[in-house]
């Protein structure tokens, strides 16, 4: 929120008197001065333009000199402080002399604005430790102004500058671990001073302390010793670790530390080394927290720890967490695309290498892509699994070759119809071609799983010429659904002829509009020999306003059901 947009009305109404006052009484000074000695006429002007125009470097340095001067000399901060504060801080120098009015030059009214206008000084010292402005907003106090106002604050910057961290580094600091600067006076450098009896340098711990501020936080962090203890056996000493080590993540030395127990436990003492020194990446990216997951992954999916070990060796460079997405996104692909879990097992355990390297598109552009369907993609993909890496994110993918199945479907989809009586009417069989979907060996299947359940054929005809849609469901599934029509709901088989579209609908709703049918029928509530297409195929909201609504409590009853029926 904004200055402006933190003022109410009654806070502008209060303000817009005084500046207007302020004004006056600048106009009246000015032309009695003209008056007086025309020579000193000169014209008022702005620093910045109203379109923008960036300020000088020039004017910059002069505005640098007087809040230099206004931190030191008016507000007591040390000179070394508020010299670092006044020359780090630009961003905050730029926002203040777009509120200066330049009159005798910058130093004077800067100087004269800075009198009745103090600063937020938490501004300029966030910017001078290397934070940006959107990233040090949500830290400023709320109520507070002055830097003198939180000593404790001052006190520890103080110790970590003289210790040898950088002013610009301080920040990342901060806002990794703000309690950092909140110990009491003597016990950050009491801190500092444990860590440098146990052998570690100042220029060492300067880095760790940027990486992982929480080490000053309780206790010396053991985690952290041990981690060192492990490395340094292993041939890798604090030169080493420095230069591997990113300031610009945070380290977090006890999920390290278990990652290097579980690389020890699985090679010899020489891969170790020669593991580590390849992709140190492994062990500090994330703190070893995608790596961790990675061989979780790895694990459930059945691969060894020598299988492990080996691809860890032939890690591509890349990052740790990229790979970890990248592999999640290929095992969500062959989810989505029907494929059978040993099959997913068998090709995860064979490359995972491949499936963390390439960033697959999404499924539904891939299909499209492709123009093939599921199961024949994922029988593609189990001969050929190295074609993954070529249908990756901003690469051009075509059409699966021809393998000679589509023909034979196209064949026997054509035979199908032809039986069905459509005849050899281009018209007719497109418009078959668009209602029925399958292979043309499915379509079959399915139409004899219903002969096959005791009907004849002519009449499955019949059925599937009324109602095509019920040849799109799996074989498994009409199977299903013509047990509970006969052996759970009690209805003969003929009654499929008469209601083909039953195998259209999800068996939850058949049985609830049944079930609530039965109680209504028991109340006398409806007529006792409605069809079972009346009671299915109608609306939920028909159904509700014609047979439910006729008891008072067929509302509670219904709910009852459907919860029952629909769990979850």
């Amino acid at each position: 929120m904004t200055h402006f947009q933190k003022l109410g009305n009654s806070s502008i109404i209060k303000w817009v008197p005084s500046y207007f006052l302020e004004n006056q009484l600048q106009m009246c000074s000015f032309h009695i001065a003209q008056w007086q000695n025309p020579r000193f006429y000169r014209t008022k002007r702005s620093l910045v333009t109203k379109d923008g125009a960036p300020i000088s470097p020039a004017t910059l340095k002069e505005a640098q000199a007087v809040l230099l001067e206004y931190l030191h000399s008016t507000r007591s901060i040390q000179f070394i402080y508020a010299e670092t504060m006044s020359k780090n801080s630009p961003h905050f120098l730029r926002k203040l002399l777009k509120k200066v009015e330049i009159v005798n030059g910058v130093r004077w009214s800067m100087s004269r604005f800075l009198r009745y206008h103090p600063i937020n000084e938490f501004e300029p010292f966030f910017e001078s430790l290397g934070l940006k402005h959107w990233e040090y907003a949500p830290l400023l106090p709320r109520d507070l102004m002055f830097l003198s106002d939180d000593c404790l604050l001052l006190e520890n910057y103080r110790v970590l500058c003289e210790f040898g961290i950088e002013p610009k580094k301080i920040g990342q600091i901060y806002k990794k671990s703000v309690q950092v600067f909140q110990h009491d006076f003597g016990v950050l450098l009491l801190k500092l001073q444990a860590y440098q009896e146990l052998g570690l340098s100042r220029s060492f711990m300067a880095k760790i302390i940027v990486c992982s501020p929480y080490v000053l936080i309780g206790d010396v962090d053991m985690k952290l010793i041990k981690v060192l203890e492990i490395l340094k056996s292993s041939g890798f000493d604090h030169v080493w670790i420095e230069e591997h080590l990113s300031e610009k993540e945070s380290c977090n030395w006890s999920m390290i530390f278990p990652v290097l127990s579980f690389l020890r436990g699985i090679f010899c003492s020489s891969e170790f080394r020669r593991l580590i020194s390849k992709h140190s990446r492994l062990l500090f990216e994330g703190s070893g927290d995608g790596l961790l997951s990675l061989i979780a992954f790895l694990l459930k999916f059945g691969l060894r720890v020598d299988q492990i070990s080996s691809m860890l060796f032939q890690f591509p460079k890349i990052r740790v967490s990229l790979f970890v997405a990248n592999f999640i996104r290929c095992i969500m692909f062959f989810h989505d695309i029907e494929m059978e879990v040993d099959a997913i097992g068998k090709i995860v355990r064979s490359y995972p290498i491949l499936l963390g390297s390439c960033r697959l598109k999404k499924t539904n552009t891939l299909l499209n892509d492709l123009n093939v369907g599921k199961k024949r993609l994922c029988k593609y993909i189990q001969e050929n699994p190295r074609e993954l890496s070529k249908w990756g994110m901003g690469t051009r993918v075509g059409s699966l070759p021809d393998s000679g199945e589509d023909t034979e479907s196209q064949k026997l989809k054509m035979k199908f119809f032809l039986d069905l009586g459509y005849g050899e009417n281009p018209d007719m069989m497109n418009k078959a071609f668009k209602v029925f979907r399958g292979r043309g060996g499915e379509l079959q299947e399915r139409f004899d799983s219903i002969v096959n359940a005791g009907l004849e054929k002519e009449d499955v005809c019949n059925m599937v010429r009324a109602s095509p849609q019920i040849l799109n469901q799996s074989k498994a599934s009409i199977q299903s659904k013509i047990d509970i029509l006969v052996n759970e709901l009690g209805f003969p088989l003929s009654s499929l002829i008469l209601f083909p579209s039953y195998l259209s609908y999800t068996t939850q709703r058949v049985r609830l509009r049944l079930a609530m049918y039965n109680w209504l029928k028991d109340q006398e509530k409806v007529e006792p020999d409605l069809a079972m297409s009346t009671l299915v195929s109608c609306s939920d909201k028909l159904f509700l306003s014609r047979y439910v609504n006729n008891h008072p409590s067929g509302l509670q009853v219904w709910q009852g059901l459907k919860s029952k029926i629909y769990p979850g």
